[in-house]
This record gives structure tokens, C-alpha cells and sequence, in this order.
């Protein structure tokens, strides 16, 4: 029985061939055969490199150190990606706006968009105070056409933690989302902040379609006037008017808007976010300092009394 079909073929046609090339055919598969000393011979399937093959398990046999290992390793590449010297926001005030409609039921991303999302948002909001410590955040959800206060402005992160759980979390996603009336509320959430900090708006969207009472290019322009920059992850595909929205409020700049493409690129554009935007130079600007809340030292030339002395008088 020939080894191959080219065996057999050239078996086949001796005739043609002569018996002294069929006699060193078979002379030379006897040698290959018989040479102890040749290295086998390496099927591709065997050099495939599997990701979890790297993974070392810890003393108590579970990979949860290898986890934050790679966690770690990504924070790092994300801080050593862009090594050229700008400018970036020090006091950032960020609006994380999140897609409640029905279009974050879908399975395409698992669990579902809406769990994926949530879990991927509590992430988010200990990373972003983890790399802005002096920063603000708020949460904003749309649901049915209407926006969800979800947290107010503020810096500490277990409030927005614990509002994720009790307000987003309790949530069923239904209806249609808007964008307009999500943005109407951002806008009044960042409309009180110093102009010394950023002004931001990243928004998580999932469906294809957003239900406006108005002419959301009228919102669009008020964005570029109050100077808010906005950020938008899509989880569907791409759509016009929110890549529009991203090139004007970020001076015809669109890397701000990107379409996942699996559960891990969709933890690495959410964790890109984290990082201080570039601070956009404007020749007309004057730099400005800003007055901290350090006390000064005030020398009285008669005496007098505190407060806390006076009440002390009046107890006694």
C-alpha cells in the first residue's frame, strides 16, 4: 500500500518512469523509514499557542492572580501608549450617559449589553478616580425617550457605585433611547462647573435610532458653545450623527468615536476614556492661576475673641 497518493502515482507509472527511478523511490522511503537519528516531523495543529496556556494558577488553585496580572498589564500599555508630550486636564467633569433602552437586551455581547454595560461601568468609575483623584463624575441613563438622573455631580466614588446598583441595575431596559434629551441633562449638569476643569460627556449607545423631541444638530451646536467635549461608544455600528456629534465638539477629531468589536476591545475603549483628554490650546486664551483653598496666617493688633471662646464663656 503506496504512503501517499504521489506514492502511488509514481508506482502506478513505472513503465513510464523505468524501473531504476522506481527501484531509488523505493530505496529512498526505506531510508527515511529506517533512519533512527531524523526529528519527527511537526503538525501545524501542534504549534498553535492557546491563551490559557500561559495562565498559572496560585497556591489556592484558582487564576485570580494571573486575572490581575493581566489587568495590571493593560492599565500599563494604556499609560505607555502615548509617550509624545501634550497637555492634558488636570480637574476633569465627566457625564457617563448609559444606553437603558431595549436594544441593550440583545446577547451579542455576554451575558447581554445591559449587564456587559453595568459591569463594565462600575470598572469604569473606579478606574477614572483611580487616574483623576480630584476630578467629578455623574450618571445619566435613557430609557422610553427620557433621560434617568442616575447620580448627581460629585467625587466620591461609592456613591455612584451604590447608584449603578440601586437605580441602574433595578432598571429593565425598554422602550427607545434619546439622544437629545440625554444631552439636554448633561448639558445641565455641567453648566455650574469652573471653567478652569474639562467639561465631558461619554456615552455608552447600543441602539441604531434615538427618538427626539427637537432638532438634536440645535443640542449639537450648544455642546461646541459651552465647550463640551463628547466621547461616544457604539455597540451596534456606527451611526452619522453621532460621529458628527464627536468631530464637532472635538475639532473635527473622530478617534473620540469608536464601534466595539467583542467584549475585551469593548473594556479597552471604556477604560481609553479614563485618561485626561488633550487640553486644546486656544492662541487667544491667557493662562490663568488658580486659587486654592489654603489658609493664611492673619496677625490681629488688638484682641479678640472666637467663636469657640465666646460659647465656652457662655457654658461656663
Amino acid at each position: 500500500m503506496a504512503d501517499s497518493d504521489e506514492d502511488f502515482v509514481l508506482e502506478s507509472s513505472g513503465d513510464e518512469r523505468g524501473p531504476k527511478a522506481r527501484g531509488s523511490r523505493r530505496q529512498t522511503r526505506k531510508s527515511k523509514k529506517q533512519d533512527p537519528t531524523a526529528a519527527p516531523r511537526r503538525e501545524k495543529w501542534e504549534d498553535i499557542q492557546r491563551s490559557w496556556d500561559n495562565v498559572v494558577e496560585g497556591a489556592d488553585g484558582s487564576i485570580a492572580g494571573a486575572v490581575i496580572g493581566l489587568l495590571e498589564a493593560t492599565k500599563r500599555k494604556r499609560l505607555l501608549r502615548d509617550t509624545t508630550p501634550i497637555q492634558r486636564g488636570i480637574i476633569r467633569h465627566l457625564v457617563l450617559v448609559l444606553d437603558l433602552s431595549s436594544a441593550m437586551v440583545e446577547k451579542d455581547l455576554r451575558p447581554t449589553r445591559f449587564l456587559l454595560s453595568l459591569r463594565y461601568a462600575r470598572d469604569f468609575v473606579t478606574e477614572y478616580f483611580e487616574q483623576n483623584p480630584i476630578s467629578q463624575l455623574s450618571i445619566v441613563g435613557m430609557h422610553d425617550g427620557l433621560a434617568l438622573r442616575i447620580s448627581d455631580m460629585g467625587g466620591n466614588p461609592a456613591d455612584h457605585l451604590t447608584a449603578l446598583q440601586e437605580k441602574a441595575f433595578s432598571q429593565e431596559p425598554k422602550g427607545a433611547s434619546s439622544l437629545q434629551n440625554a444631552l439636554e441633562m448633561a448639558r445641565a449638569e455641567l453648566f455650574h462647573t469652573p471653567s478652569h476643569g474639562t467639561r465631558e460627556v461619554f456615552l455608552i449607545f447600543g441602539a441604531l435610532s434615538s427618538s427626539d423631541p427637537a432638532d438634536i444638530h440645535e443640542t449639537i451646536n450648544a455642546l461646541v458653545e459651552d465647550k463640551i467635549q463628547v466621547r461616544i461608544v457604539g455597540l451596534a455600528a456606527q451611526v452619522a450623527v453621532c460621529r458628527e456629534m464627536v468631530m464637532k465638539t472635538n475639532g473635527g477629531d473622530d478617534s473620540g468615536y469608536g464601534v466595539v468589536l467583542d467584549e475585551a476591545h469593548y473594556r479597552e475603549l471604556m477604560m481609553a476614556a479614563t485618561t485626561p483628554p488633550v487640553t486644546k490650546t486656544v492662541s487667544t486664551s491667557t493662562p490663568s492661576l488658580l486659587m486654592m483653598g489654603f489658609p493664611s496666617r492673619m496677625v490681629e493688633t488688638f484682641e479678640s475673641f472666637c467663636s469657640w471662646s465666646v460659647l465656652v464663656h457662655i457654658l461656663s
